[in-house]
């Protein structure tokens, strides 16, 4: 709670009349006096929610987004303070300014159409774990074999992550930022040449670990 500011139970909040300003880029030069005095008829001597204003910070004080005649007839109607919902625009910006770094480099989502379909992608990556677990088994018991099999662990993993991309980037029913930044992943795992033709590792290494089998 601030000076400025009581909390209520809701995400609305009571500010002080004399702290808001109309936003600078607000269409209207000249208010309607007609609507305006309608409004301060209706709003009785407590300002009730369900006409609260849209306002955003501006340092110390307030700018209104959305409600301008409202608090116009607030002030009117001799209120002190009005009901608000306060609107962080600032970390919607920076979250999107976040993610066009993230994606200033990425791949184009239509890439994804050159990935094998989603549905075959899920099965290879359920037998990549079960070889991962196949793989811990062995060197519990095989324990003179233990750093063969765990460089072929390692490699499993490696092979999961290449292939989870490839899921994330097929996915339809996830956002076009989580799967051009799969793209992104899988770019970065595989090269550009490789890349660039689609070409994609087996699923599990066992091509290249015929020694721990």
């Amino acid at each position: 709670m601030t000076p400025t500011t009581e909390a209520m139970a809701t995400e609305l909040q009571w500010i002080p009349i004399d702290l808001l300003d109309r936003h600078p880029d607000y269409p209207r030069l000249e208010l309607p006096a007609a609507g305006i005095a309608r409004l301060a008829a209706a709003l009785g001597s407590e300002y009730p929610p369900h006409l609260a204003l849209r306002v955003r910070r501006a340092g110390d004080r307030f700018q209104i987004i959305g409600g301008v005649l409202r608090h116009e007839a607030a002030r009117q109607n001799g209120l002190t303070r009005v009901l608000a919902r306060v609107e962080d625009f600032e970390t919607d910006l920076d979250l999107l300014r976040r993610r066009y770094q993230e994606l200033r480099d990425a791949p184009p989502l239509a890439d994804a159409d050159r990935l094998p379909a989603r549905d075959a992608v899920n099965h290879l990556i359920q037998f990549n774990r079960s070889y991962r677990t196949h793989l811990e088994g062995r060197q519990v018991w095989e324990a003179d074999r233990a750093d063969v099999i765990g460089v072929a662990l390692a490699e499993t993993d490696r092979l999961y992550k290449v292939w989870d991309a490839v899921r994330d980037a097929r996915c339809e029913f996830y956002y076009v930022t989580v799967r051009r930044q799969a793209l992104k992943r899988l770019r970065e795992a595989l090269g550009d040449a490789a890349y660039g033709t689609a070409e994609l590792p087996p699923h599990v290494p066992a091509w290249r670990f015929r020694e721990a089998r």
